[in-house]
């Protein structure tokens, strides 16, 4: 069988949030971050990251230095025995219209192809709007963090995510229960709405 998924926003998620984050020495993990990831690899989980990065786009930063800020990010999660299948990012302005920007799902579906799994039984944990459209559009579950722009995001009232948490560990036991209780992603909304 393949793998589940849990698909990570990298700002305001995954690491703490800077505007346009181009210094590597900027790069913070979010509290629990790496500990979290560990305890979702121990469920079999594969972790993969997709982020909107139109600060290429803008001229505000190159790809090179994205990539210095990617190392340094892998280096802290390394440090803490926390890893990711791959990192996914999409270098366009919002008005470039391309497939990859989130919400779109281009970079799930490149995810998906590379390292075979089905989007659907997925989790998508991301602060922002478009982190849970994008997991809504695949059909992946999806949860609402309330670090980074989250807090915004839940005020806001137009996304309705399967999950609003605190923060990435306050996401894991949702997902191990989840897990545990053999109910497959793409079923629980479905099991939410008759429970």
């Amino acid at each position: 069988m393949p793998r589940c998924f849990v698909i990570l926003d990298r700002d305001g998620t995954l690491i703490r949030e800077r505007h346009y984050l181009a210094d590597p020495d900027q790069v913070e993990l979010s509290p629990g971050a790496a500990e979290s990831l560990c305890q979702l690899r121990g469920m079999g989980l594969g972790l993969v990251l997709v982020t909107n990065q139109s600060g290429i786009g803008r001229g505000l930063f190159d790809f090179a230095a994205l990539a210095r800020v990617h190392q340094r990010m892998k280096q802290l999660l390394h440090h803490r025995g926390a890893w990711l299948d791959g990192i996914y990012f999409c270098p366009h302005r919002p008005d470039e219209a391309c497939n990859c920007r989130k919400p779109a799902p281009g970079m799930i579906e490149e995810a998906a192809r590379e390292l075979g799994f089905d989007p659907q039984e997925s989790f998508v944990i991301g602060d922002r709007a478009c982190d849970i459209e994008l997991g809504q559009r695949v059909g992946a579950t999806t949860c609402l963090v309330l670090t980074g722009y989250g807090g915004q995001a839940a005020k806001d009232g137009s996304i309705q995510p399967d999950y609003v948490v605190d923060d990435l560990a306050s996401a894991v036991p949702r997902i191990a229960a989840r897990i545990a209780g053999g109910v497959p992603p793409s079923q629980i909304q479905t099991v939410l709405r008759h429970s």
